[in-house]
């Protein structure tokens, strides 16, 4: 791994950890969820980008990140007693495909017809990897919570 790759990688995670935190001021979420919730965005960002340069697919990058987004999500809002939702959906944020829905609507606006659907199937895509991230995420962490081992309920 080169240093460059690295260095970029920090500049990812630092970036989607400060859109998060952005994000997260912005839709006024507690003050005490801010940083660990940009934690996790920044973690799920970071791994969705490192994947792709590995080459894995992308919608799989996609779906991976926002699965561990899921998994922490959970956990963080478990251990500091709160709702979950307030750090999976600040998690994903980093992930949803904000340039792709753009492209799709400016090649539609400009009767790029063909490009636009590309571009907006593309991101539906990544909008649909998301949402099943979180799921099978969501369902992971509870199925382990039921596992004896963990002192869940039966």
């Amino acid at each position: 791994m080169t240093l460059a790759l690295v260095l970029e990688g920090l500049i990812k995670l630092a970036s989607s950890f400060v859109g998060t935190l952005g994000f997260a001021v912005f839709m006024h979420a507690p003050k005490r969820a801010w940083l660990p919730a940009s934690a996790i965005g920044g973690a799920a960002y970071l791994l969705y980008w490192a994947l792709l340069q590995v080459h894995v697919y992308e919608p799989l990058a996609i779906f991976i990140g926002a699965l561990l987004g899921s998994v922490l999500g959970q956990y963080c809002a478990r251990r500091m007693q709160m709702i979950a939702s307030v750090f999976v959906l600040l998690s994903m944020i980093p992930l949803v495909p904000g340039l792709g829905l753009y492209r799709c609507m400016r090649y539609l606006g400009q009767e790029l017809y063909s490009a636009g659907a590309a571009a907006g199937v593309h991101a539906m895509v990544d909008v649909v990897m998301i949402a099943l991230g979180l799921a099978v995420g969501s369902f992971l962490f509870r199925l382990i919570l039921r596992a004896p081992h963990m002192g869940g309920a039966k």
